[in-house]
């Protein structure tokens, strides 16, 4: 348990978010989350606030996304048993497969669902970040979908370890803006996109991709989200007959893992977090927020960071894109902070061998963000042989090959 809540407030921030009453009135995660953004865009925000209060649980609202979740996205994404890993690890391994739904990954989930809430608020026009790619290809599709345009900022890096998403969301009508400032990364996209949100922010709908930055984008990622771990849930009592023991996703910003670990906060079963380890545990080596970060501002949110001692926000390295961030949700800081998740790390090379296993054994070629997962699930299975496991398969790896 995190030094940052004492035993009785730990508790007691726990309780409340698993009965949904967080964040608070101030988007607050306990300690962690807020809203921190420069005074031009507070307006922006108190407009998505009112509209996602208004909206998102509006039944017309809900109508039309569930429609969207079965026609258009798939939904529900199969539970494969995964007999060839089970037997190699001696446990018995399911996967939740994000991978199957439409675009490729669980971007999609969130990424229709505010597209429906910008077309019913209004916008003209909507910009969205992007690192791996997939919430880019996943934006493109869904603003075709409703009928906007839409601009996707991509950093220069990514842009060129990433291209075959880069092709996917031109052909899907999106403008792609290279950003050459800062780390060329996923960071540097978000604070563009920030950037040119400022410049016309009424008829411009920021479409953010994960459960990070100011109120309400963490609440509204999380709950779009969410139906991952609903479905998982109930299909693991259905055809695992009963629910998993442990259950792993990987964590960049953690939108894929707080969808799929928020509806198994009340039960009595392992969430554990796993993220980038990089090549080293130096700064600059990895994007192991939670495992080796401190709390500060990032991107309208106080989280936990990977900053100097002088608090200087830090580049990062990861195998992965997805994970190659220097923040994670606010959250996820505060489910680290009460102890009810646990996060750790698995290094590039871990990832590498997972994602061979898994190709081999399985006939599943998933993500390098989701080979990470794998690696800490397996070695989980070795230390506890005969458990359940649930991993969140949460994207296709085509895009990484």
């Amino acid at each position: 348990m995190s030094a940052l809540l004492k035993p009785d407030e730990a508790s007691v921030l726990l309780d409340a978010a698993i009965r949904g009453d967080l964040p608070d009135e101030r988007g607050r995660f306990g300690p962690f989350g807020g809203r921190y953004v420069p005074e031009t865009l507070v307006p922006a925000f108190e407009r998505l606030e009112k509209g996602v209060r208004e909206h998102l649980y509006d039944e017309s609202f809900q109508e039309e996304f569930q429609k969207e979740l079965r026609e258009w996205v798939g939904r529900p994404t199969a539970l494969t048993f995964a007999p060839r890993l089970s037997e190699t690890w001696g446990a018995d391994v399911w996967l939740k497969r994000e991978d199957l739904a439409h675009t490729g990954a669980h971007k999609i989930n969130n990424a229709i669902g505010q597209a429906i809430l910008a077309k019913r608020l209004g916008a003209e026009r909507v910009i969205a970040e992007t690192g791996a790619g997939q919430h880019g290809v996943a934006s493109a599709a869904a603003c075709a979908r409703v009928g906007l345009p839409c601009t996707v900022y991509m950093g220069a890096v990514d842009i060129e370890r990433q291209a075959p998403n880069v092709d996917r969301m031109r052909r899907l009508g999106a403008e792609v803006v290279a950003v050459e400032s800062g780390d060329k990364t996923l960071r540097a996209a978000i604070d563009e996109a920030l950037r040119n949100w400022v410049t016309d922010p009424a008829g411009t709908y920021y479409l953010l991709g994960s459960a990070v930055g100011a109120h309400p984008y963490p609440y509204l990622v999380r709950e779009l989200q969410s139906v991952i771990g609903k479905e998982s849930r109930q299909q693991m009592i259905d055809q695992a007959g009963g629910l998993p023991d442990a259950v792993f996703a990987c964590v960049g910003g953690g939108s894929n893992a707080i969808g799929l670990f928020y509806p198994f906060l009340a039960d009595s079963v392992e969430l554990i977090g796993v993220e980038a380890g990089g090549t080293g545990s130096g700064l600059g080596q990895n994007a192991a927020t939670l495992a080796t970060g401190t709390p500060g501002v990032l991107q309208g949110a106080y989280t936990i960071i990977l900053q100097d001692g002088d608090g200087q926000v830090q580049e990062t390295h990861s195998i992965s894109a997805g994970l190659d961030y220097s923040g994670v949700g606010p959250e996820h800081a505060l489910l680290q902070a009460t102890g009810r998740v646990e996060y750790i790390s698995a290094s590039d090379d871990e990832a590498l061998e997972a994602l061979e296993e898994l190709c081999a054994s399985e006939g599943i070629l998933t993500a390098l963000e989701t080979s990470h997962a794998f690696a800490a699930a397996r070695l989980y299975a070795k230390e506890n042989p005969g458990k359940k496991i649930l991993i969140g398969n949460s994207g296709r790896g085509d895009k990484d090959m």
